[in-house]
């Protein structure tokens, strides 16, 4: 199906509307968003990709209806994935609570332009060498075998290349004012870390963009699919954060499922490949003949390894485990640095969760507790949060 320009304008003129709504009425003033907040904000993004997606089953057919929901689940999945990352880098830059939001909206809209550029330069190589189809089926299969390598610790330090110049060549500050992205210090303009951890998540979005759009082209080839799916699949991921933020690392198979899923669609571009074949050293540049899978079938493999992983994440007693003792350091450490945040309702929600990931703790079956890395030092962390809440309560 062709997409008329109209469709297309319309489109991005919702998509851009959504965002400014984003901002303006939820942004621009720094606050913690409850969880109530987070659920309904969440549930209507969500709500909003499935209708489009009916429209589009109504008005495209059944075959781009059925591209588009596996196209948005896919991506939904990875972006899911790269919550994870932004975890770290979110607590290792010690952004405060206030100003996540904030952060998070700016790799929203920088992921969604990086991604436009990749889609479009995919669709340009798609429409021009048929072997890119190899390449992104290659991409796949060396991504989804990365994603079955062990995670490095969540406590290492956000760091990249671009981090690396930018704390050479500029004088940054080292402690935040407010949201803003330049300070005075020693009546010099300086950055601010606020400035630092949008660099780090934009550049994180970028290795994130050449792995999720190989996976989508291998759904679908219809660049207006491909593009609504991937910003449908963002929109909301903010709101998701606050949502499922401290249940990320219950899901300890996910990895696993979206390997599956990535390795399934390198295949399946590796099979388009063979039977659009031109290149000359492969069957004399003739087509392959080989099976094709169906857009049928990727929705349901990419469905079933979803359910399946995330089923057996939240059953697993080594999930619960895992999940109480990196929430219990990750609240731990968040009450014990003071700029953390400057709301005193948050650090005593903070500090309950705490409390109750500590009985949580006590409670479980002592080969799972005693799995956790560097027990001691979280220990110790627990301790001292415990015993400066006491001297809070005491003044």
């Amino acid at each position: 199906m062709t997409v008329s320009p109209l469709i297309w304008g319309i489109t991005i003129v919702a998509i851009l509307a959504l965002l400014a709504f984003d901002y303006f009425f939820h942004i621009r003033k720094a606050h913690v968003p409850t969880l109530k907040e987070a659920a309904i904000w969440s549930g209507l993004y969500v709500g909003l990709a499935i209708i489009f997606g009916i429209v589009v089953l109504i008005f495209g057919g059944s075959a781009m209806g059925s591209e588009y929901f596996a196209g948005y689940i896919t991506e939904k999945a990875l972006s899911v994935d790269n919550l994870f990352v932004f975890l770290i880098i979110i607590a290792s830059f010690r952004v405060p609570r206030e100003d996540q939001q904030k952060v998070l909206l700016f790799g929203i809209v920088f992921s969604l332009i990086a991604r436009t550029g990749f889609i479009f330069l995919g669709a340009a190589l798609i429409n021009s060498f048929a072997w890119v189809f190899y390449a992104f089926g290659l991409i796949l299969l060396i991504t989804a075998g990365n994603l079955l390598k062990p995670e490095p610790e969540h406590g290492g330090e956000a760091d990249n290349f671009i981090i690396r110049l930018a704390r050479k060549f500029f004088h940054t500050s080292d402690h935040y004012d407010g949201d803003k992205l330049f300070t005075m210090e020693n009546g010099k303009k300086v950055l601010t870390p606020m400035l630092l951890v949008m660099v780090a998540i934009g550049g994180t979005d970028l290795l994130f963009a050449l792995d999720s759009i190989p996976a989508i082209f291998g759904l679908t080839q219809n660049v207006y699919v491909v593009f609504t799916a991937t910003a449908f699949s963002l929109m909301g991921l903010r709101q998701l954060y606050f949502l499922i933020d401290g249940l990320l690392d219950r899901l300890i198979y996910l990895s696993y499922g979206l390997a599956a899923i990535l390795a399934f669609i390198g295949v399946k571009l590796i099979l388009h490949a063979l039977h659009e074949n031109n290149l000359p050293f492969i069957h004399d540049g003739q087509p392959v003949p080989v099976f094709e899978i169906t857009t049928g079938l990727s929705l349901t493999v990419i469905i079933g390894a979803l359910f399946i992983t995330v089923l057996a994440s939240l059953l697993s007693k080594a999930g619960k485990a895992q999940t109480s003792i990196n929430n219990a350091r990750r609240h731990a450490v968040s009450y014990l640095d003071l700029e953390y945040t400057a709301d005193p309702a948050e650090r005593e929600r903070i500090y309950g969760a705490l409390l109750e990931e500590v009985r949580q703790i006590e409670q479980m079956d002592p080969k799972y507790r005693n799995k956790a890395k560097d027990v001691d030092t979280i220990r110790a962390e627990v301790a001292e949060a415990q015993r400066q809440h006491e001297q809070y309560l005491a003044r």
